[in-house]
């Protein structure tokens, strides 16, 4: 089993878009790829990457990166590595899962780019044993061994799973019996790759990548989840700490948020003027939304009638415990919902200064915005339930819902008496959980009945990007 696309699977021309594919590459940060060094040809040569598998994102050039160039001395077996930097980030793209176990006899797959094939081919093969610095690959027939253009390649174990396919070595040759250049004309012949463990052992950074702590995919995966929008409460709230692999997956994410604000660098009233351009409110009224973000009171006139809550677009608060007053950032934070916006909410430390507040102010009314759309749905499927009773087949009603809806409404009127917003996020957590099984029930897995908004709508003519607050 494996992804049938992966953003990381990278295609290489020397030069330019116009220069010949020249073989391939494995994306390791928004940044950094990783090749052969053969690859490359020249420490000072120009490459043009592109990500054939995701025609969406941009190709980008690169050049070989500060100490990334390992070309081996005389053609050592244990070095033919290149590291380059892109020219510019793509944030959007997926990294390569790297992983640095080993076993022999283990299934692996191969996507490159060989003569008359540049649009991909595949071939697949076994782990044998050791040659060298290198592993040996051995394949069903010779027909199926590596051939020039898939150098570079990631050798990739298939995983029993979605999602826990890793990369385990990069190609980098292959060798015949008769030393014939087909590999087919060969009595024997055998794929090679370099092993994402001795690439550790020579490149710190695939060192740290390839880690137990390099990279956080589940948080990943949640994250990527929860800025699509949809089924998710409007606060999301997270601990990550610095230079983890948990950092490494949030600061991968951001780049979805329209605006991100870092405590204790990012001004209260830098972020205030960035949310005021964002909006645009009538010329007439921008102070009046100024002053009340900073200092609350009575809100504007919203001659508009306001957005429902969470409509909104992503403010991505990072480090809010680092800021110099947290619990005045979570009032702005309160104020700043009310606008429509959804928001990531990250401290630093699990005993963070402002973490009850945030509890109270943001995550619970979160949760208790949510209940409510979904008790509501439970109630829309028992009316539609008891309208159609008797006046159509059993088999043609939508399921109802295994609890009533009054039931659980009367749950959370009793939750919202309880006085500690630990015990209400715990209590509200359960709830929703409930009330999605009822609604997967009723609908199908995965359907919860109809969205009540588009997935991650923006303002009108508006558009990711950075700006003073890291607009986005």
């Amino acid at each position: 089993m494996g992804e049938l696309r992966a953003d990381w699977r990278l295609r290489l021309r020397r030069g330019g878009a116009d220069g010949p594919v020249c073989g391939a590459g494995v994306l390791l940060t928004q940044d950094r790829m990783l090749t052969c060094a053969h690859v490359v040809g020249e420490a000072d040569a120009r490459m043009w990457v592109e990500f054939a598998e995701s025609p969406g994102i941009p190709p980008v050039g690169a050049r070989v990166a500060p100490d990334g160039w390992l070309p081996g001395l005389d053609g050592a077996a244990g070095e033919d590595i290149a590291v380059l930097a892109l020219d510019s980030p793509r944030p959007q793209a997926a990294p390569a899962p790297l992983g640095r176990r080993l076993e022999r006899g283990r299934e692996v797959w191969i996507g490159g780019y060989s003569q008359a094939f540049d649009d991909g081919m595949w071939l697949s093969g076994r782990i044998s044993g050791l040659h060298g610095d290198w592993v040996q690959l051995d394949a069903g027939t010779n027909a199926e061994v590596v051939r020039p253009g898939f150098s570079g390649a990631a050798v990739q174990t298939r995983g029993e799973r979605p999602g826990t396919e890793e990369v385990v070595g990069l190609v980098v040759s292959w060798r015949g019996d008769l030393e014939l250049a087909p590999p087919v004309e060969n009595d024997l012949a055998f794929s090679y790759m370099i092993p994402v463990d001795r690439i550790a052992a020579l490149v710190p950074l695939v060192a740290e990548l390839s880690g137990p702590d390099g990279w956080d995919r589940g948080l990943e995966r949640r994250l990527r989840h929860w800025f699509a929008g949809g089924e998710e409460p409007a606060v999301r709230f997270g601990v990550v700490a610095r230079g983890t692999g948990r950092d490494r997956a949030l600061r991968h994410q951001l780049h979805r948020a329209h605006l991100v604000c870092r405590g204790g660098a990012t001004r209260r009233e830098e972020l205030v003027e960035t949310l005021v351009a964002q909006l645009r409110p009538p010329r007439h009224q921008r102070n009046a939304y100024r002053d009340w973000l900073l200092e609350g009171g009575r809100g504007p006139d919203r001659s508009d009638g306001g957005r429902p809550a969470g409509s909104g677009p992503v403010l991505a608060v990072i480090g809010l415990d680092e800021d110099s007053d947290p619990v005045a950032l979570v009032s702005l934070l309160v104020r700043v919902r009310t606008l429509g916006f959804r928001l990531l909410v990250i401290f630093r430390r699990a005993d963070g200064a402002g973490l009850t507040e945030v509890a109270g102010q943001l995550l619970v009314p979160a949760l208790e915005e949510r209940a409510e759309v979904l008790v509501r749905r439970v109630e829309h499927i028992e009316r539609e339930w008891s309208g159609l009773r008797g006046m159509v087949e059993s088999a043609s009603l939508v399921p109802r819902p295994a609890v009533d809806s009054a039931t659980r409404r009367h749950r959370l009127r009793e939750l919202g008496l309880l006085a500690d917003p630990q015990d209400r996020l715990t209590e509200l957590k359960q709830l929703l959980r409930e009330l999605r099984d009822d609604l997967d029930r009723s609908n199908g897995p995965g359907q919860p009945g109809q969205p009540d908004r588009p997935a991650q709508p923006g303002l009108p003519g508006q558009r990711p990007g950075r700006g003073p607050a890291e607009r986005r």
